[in-house]
């Protein structure tokens, strides 16, 4: 399976607070991989597009679990 599958299935059982708590990390470590970035070029520039897009994910998944609840 794709890894974008994975994550999704993986997030599937946390609750709003959970994932709440997950999406402040997950900004937090990016923003230390841009200012990393910033200073020195990464050696995998893609993970910072990658984690961006697993944030996005993860705020749709929140979102969505607000309408229904």
């Amino acid at each position: 399976m794709s890894k974008k599958v994975d994550f999704l299935k993986s997030l599937n059982g946390l609750s709003a607070e959970d994932l709440q708590a997950k999406i402040k990390e997950d900004e937090l470590r990016m923003k230390k991989l841009s200012f990393a970035h910033t200073i020195s070029p990464l050696e995998n520039p893609q993970s910072i597009r990658v984690l961006r897009r697993d944030i996005a994910r993860l705020k749709t998944l929140l979102k969505q679990k607000q309408v229904v609840a």
